[in-house]
């Protein structure tokens, strides 16, 4: 069964299975029933100006070297996310990436549709799982994200044009340069040549694995890289 008939029967089944209830906070989700209320959205922190042109971290000096970018691969021109990973925003990852709740990715993409990269005539990308961590959760977060992205703008999504070729550990306990070594090699890419490209994922830390799909999808021709995320980890504002 596609991808999209796999979601809708299972987005109907959860709808009959569970009232519609915010899963942040616990009220009432209200119309549509999206699992994460008004107001609860309301609240995801957007990140604030100025920040790096290229990565988008917010920082004092825009105009300042950018430590989180430096050492991307030039290709990777521009990464935009739509909040922080603070409390509410971690709760709706949560609810995507762990526990099975796949229509929270309406909201979420609802946040991102509006992120720069997201420009007429480009090809939504999802950070693809290795094989075992597929099997495992079922799904995968980042496609669901895209999917949802896609349908809100408009843009299509690929999902065969980005594959993950080799295993690798958990990135949460590493540091930045750690986090390159375990992806080196991940990735491979393929029919893209000539494609603006717009990776998608649901949280940016360092950018590690954005930087090392891109590299992937450059090499495979396509012919810009960009990226968006939901949410990004809390790093220190200079």
């Amino acid at each position: 069964m596609p991808f999209a008939e796999l979601a809708s029967v299972a987005a109907r089944a959860e709808s009959w299975l569970l009232p519609g209830a915010c899963l942040l906070c616990g009220d009432a989700a209200g119309p549509g029933d999206p699992l994460a209320c008004a107001l609860c959205q309301s609240r995801w922190r957007r990140l604030p100006a100025p920040w790096c042109a290229r990565c988008g971290q917010p920082t004092i000096n825009a105009n300042a070297p950018c430590r989180i970018c430096a050492g991307w691969p030039d290709g990777l021109t521009r990464v935009r996310s739509a909040v922080w990973l603070d409390d509410l925003g971690r709760a709706a990852v949560h609810a995507l990436k762990y526990q099975g709740w796949q229509r929270v990715a309406e909201p979420m993409a609802g946040a991102m549709s509006r992120l720069e990269p997201l420009e007429t005539g480009v090809v939504l990308v999802p950070i693809p799982l290795s094989p075992r961590r597929l099997h495992a959760r079922g799904y995968n977060q980042a496609e669901v994200l895209a999917r949802a992205v896609a349908k809100r703008t408009g843009s299509s999504c690929r999902t065969d044009c980005l594959l993950r070729v080799r295993e690798t550990g958990t990135q949460t306990a590493l540091a930045p340069e750690a986090r390159r070594a375990n992806l080196a090699g991940a990735f491979t890419g393929r029919d893209v040549a000539g494609a603006r490209v717009v990776l998608v994922d649901d949280v940016l830390t360092t950018g590690a694995t954005l930087a090392e799909a891109a590299e992937a999808l450059l090499e495979a021709g396509a012919e810009s890289v960009e990226a968006v995320t939901f949410a990004r980890a809390r790093l220190p504002i200079e």
